[in-house]
Parts: C-alpha cells; structure tokens; sequence
C-alpha cells in the first residue's frame, strides 16, 4: 500500500481507531462527557481528513474500495449526520440511569459500515458494510432495555434486516455463478442487458439483491416494519435510521444501479416504477392516520424514498445532482425534526404524540419555530431546501419524459401537504388546559432535555436548511465540484 493510499483510507483509519479509544476509554474510566469528546473528535478528524483525497483523487485504492468524489461527497454527509445525532443523544442520555458510553462506540460502529458502504465497488465489501451497520443498529435500536417498545423495535429491526441480509447474499451468489464477477460496476453493466441474454438465474439473483435493498429502504412492500422501529427506536437512533442508514444504501443503489441506462421497455425499469409509485401513494396515505410524530416521519420517509426513485430513473448527470442535493435537504431536514423530539423526551419516553404539541410555539418559542420550518421544509414549501429538492427530482422526471412519475410525485405531494400542515397547525394552536389542568391552575409543559449544544446545533439546521433553499448556488457548485473527481 502506497502513502497515497493510506491519505484516501485516512477517514476510515481515524474512525475504526476512534471506536477502538471510546472502548479502551470505557474500560479504564466511564464518562459521559469523555466518550462523547472522544466521539465528537473521531468524527471531526475523519471529516478534516476527507481533504486529502480531494487533494489527490484516485478511483480505486483496493479492488474493495474507491474513493472518488462521489464517495468523498456522501462520507462527509455521513460523518456531519453522526455529530448532529452524537450531540442529540448527549442531552437524550444525560437524564438516563442506563449505562450511556456504548451507545457512541455503537453510533462509531455503525459510521464505519456506512462508510465502507458508500465507497464500496465489490459485494464483498457492499455486504460488509452493510452488516456492520445492521448489527450496531440492532443494538442501537434496542438500547433502552428498561422500554418495551425498544426490545420490540429492535426485534421488529432484526428480523426483516436480517431476512433482507439472506435476500442479498443469495441473490449475490446466483449472480456471480452466472457471471462469474462480484464486482459492482460489472453487474451494473450485466443488469442493462440480463434480459436480452434471457438468463433466468441472473434474473432471479438480480431481484433477490433488489427485494434485499428495498428492505433496508423501506420501500413498498418491504415498508412494513418502519414505523414500529421509529416509533420504539430512542428518537436520536430514530434519526440516525431516517438519515445515515438509508442515505448510504441509496447512494450505493444510484451509484451503480442509476447508470444502467435502463428503457421504458426494461423489466426492471417497470419494477422500479411500481415500487416508486406504490410508496409515494401508501407513504403518503398511512401518514394521514397517523397521531405519533415518529409514525408519521416514517411513513413520509417511505414517500421521500418513492421522490427519489423518480431521479434514479431519470439517470444522467442531472439525477446525480438531484439525487444528492435532495439527500442532503432530507438530511438536515429529519435531524431538525428528530432534534426537537429528542429535546422534548423524558427519561421515561420519547414526547412523539402530535397533541403534545399543541401550543409549542407559545411553551417552547425556539422549539416550535424549528419544527415548523422543517415541517414546512418536508412539505416542499418555497425558501426552504426541501421545495428546490423536490424541484430538481421533478426536472430531472421531465427532462427523461416520466410523466406518469412526474404525476404521481406532483399529486402525492400535495397529499403530504394536509399532514404537515396538520403538525404546523397544531404548534400554533392556543393551549387548551385540561380539567385537571383547570382544577390545579397548573398546565404541562414538557422541560426540554436539550443541551446547550443541542440548542445550538437545532439553531445551526434551522439556518442552513433556508439558507440552502434561498441560496443554493454555493451547494450545487459544491456538489457539481466534487462528483466531476
């Protein structure tokens, strides 16, 4: 291995020797405060160190990893999305009588498999990453012992996670035992013309690693268990589940699977047109019914994932920019939503019934402002980053002539609109004391948990989130700059 080589794998080197300091550290000394700096620097220092790889770009460093911009681009999402969810989880944690310090080794864990996602170009690699994400996550999404509804989180996150893993790895092997390759980049190209070739084997191994990613996105009909996961899920996983987890697979899946080149007359083409229709419409409508902040945030994420499907059709060098700004708007967005559900929970549960909020705005003025831009933000409401995200996704459909596509995403758009309208509503509502209330002369107000830090990295969001969408110009050059390495 050259010097070269080891610049492009610092990232990587400084998280794995994070995780293995927070657990020696653990082992000599428990501090909160301490593993959480620790955490915080480790993340800090891998995102620093993704300079040098720009500074001297290579495509592939082993037959397992590449780093080029692309990768650059998504590791330093991911590692800005692990501060945000390290800070929320240190005023989520500080009030806790659970042991508190492996909760950010896991979060580091779970970083490094994110990462080895995203820069990977072989299944070995692909399915590594993938397991080391999905292995913290279950312990992640468990954490809080104490909490029913976490044991059957985790329990409801293992089983289809692990059934998607059997999916993948199955589907892996028929088609290296059809032809004969495990690099991604290869398949990719195999997958264009598997059906000309007429190869049922391919075919099915195809689908297999399909229906295994859609579990991991929760598409339609892999969606199923979402919403019980982020609804038991302690609210900061929640938030690390709806941005990292998901931002990662997808950036594998239109890394490699967007540039097929796939025709209207393709079969997989038609799959992934059914499967994008069928998760904006039911996303959509199961978020109408839904009285829990985090039910309705996992629905809405299984219609954010069916928008997305509509610029991974669309391919070309477009997409690749709507795709990307789209997840970074949808990252900033959902950390802004979960933040204020961290900052609001108790140690006894996390404060997700939408009636809570009831009067935020008046309780809670920061508080209650935050979650209304983000809401309006999800809904695709001008100056906000979401309405140009959902601008370019729809450019990109009408660029590549997917006017049913185009259709459904404008209609389901509008849908979404009556329920974050609704949770807009209901923040601005007078509060209403209750009989109790009344009798006692004294009325709820959740204390919120939020740290200083917390408060800040809220205030931080909330401020990058209009400023992207008044401005955009600097992120688009930003992106454009770095996927052209």
């Amino acid at each position: 291995m050259t010097g070269a080589d080891v610049l492009h794998l610092l990232p990587l080197i400084i998280l794995a020797g994070g995780t293995v300091v927070g657990m020696l550290g653990i082992a000599v000394y428990r501090s909160h405060v301490l593993t959480l700096v620790i955490t915080l620097g480790t993340l800090i220092l891998s995102f620093v160190a993704l300079r040098f790889p720009v500074l001297a770009p290579d495509e592939y460093i082993t037959p397992l990893i590449r780093f080029d911009g692309y990768a650059i681009f998504f590791l330093g999402l991911l590692f800005l999305t692990a501060i945000a969810v390290a800070v929320m989880s240190y005023g989520y944690m500080r009030g806790r009588t659970v042991v508190r310090e492996e909760l950010y080794v896991l979060l580091l864990i779970a970083m490094l498999g994110c990462s080895v996602l995203v820069s990977s170009t072989h299944f070995a690699s692909f399915f590594l990453g993938l397991e080391v994400l999905s292995v913290s996550l279950y312990a992640l999404t468990a954490y809080l012992r104490s909490q029913p509804t976490d044991i059957e989180a985790g329990l409801k996150y293992l089983i289809p996670a692990a059934t998607s893993s059997s999916f993948l790895l199955f589907g892996m092997a028929m088609v290296y035992a059809h032809t004969g390759t495990m690099e991604l980049s290869d398949l990719a190209h195999f997958a264009g013309g598997a059906w000309e070739r007429s190869s049922l084997l391919a075919l099915a191994g195809m689908g297999m690693i399909l229906i295994g990613l859609g579990f991991k996105l929760a598409l339609v009909p892999f969606h199923f268990w979402a919403a019980d996961v982020y609804e038991g899920a302690p609210a900061p996983v929640t938030a690390l589940i709806a941005t990292a987890s998901k931002g990662a697979v997808f950036a594998l899946l239109f890394r490699y699977f967007g540039a097929m080149g796939m025709q209207i007359r393709d079969p997989f083409f038609v799959v992934f047109t059914v499967v994008a229709i069928g998760s904006m419409f039911l996303g959509n409508y199961l978020a109408l019914f839904q009285s829990n902040l985090k039910r309705l945030l996992a629905y809405s994420s299984i219609a954010h994932m069916g928008y997305l499907l509509v610029a991974f059709l669309a391919g070309g060098p477009l997409a690749v920019t709507a795709v990307t700004f789209y997840l970074l708007a949808y990252f900033i967005t959902t950390l802004g939503a979960f933040g204020v559900i961290t900052a609001l929970s108790n140690k006894d549960t996390d404060f997700s019934r939408i009636a809570g909020y009831r009067g935020l705005v008046f309780r809670h003025p920061l508080l209650g402002v935050v979650l209304a831009v983000m809401m309006f933000s999800l809904a695709g409401i001008p100056l906000t980053a979401g309405f140009l995200a959902k601008f370019y996704v729809l450019f990109a459909g009408v660029r590549s002539a997917l006017w049913l596509l185009v259709l459904v995403l404008i209609a389901n758009s509008v849908v979404g609109l009556f329920y974050y309208l609704r949770v807009i509503i209901t923040i601005y509502q007078p509060i209403q004391p209750t009989q109790e209330e009344s009798r006692t002369g004294h009325r709820y107000s959740p204390a919120p948990s939020a740290s200083i830090l917390g408060g800040i990295l809220l205030v931080v969001l909330t401020v990058c989130l209009i400023w992207i969408g008044v401005y955009p110009g600097p992120v688009i050059h930003w992106i454009d700059t770095l996927l052209s390495l």
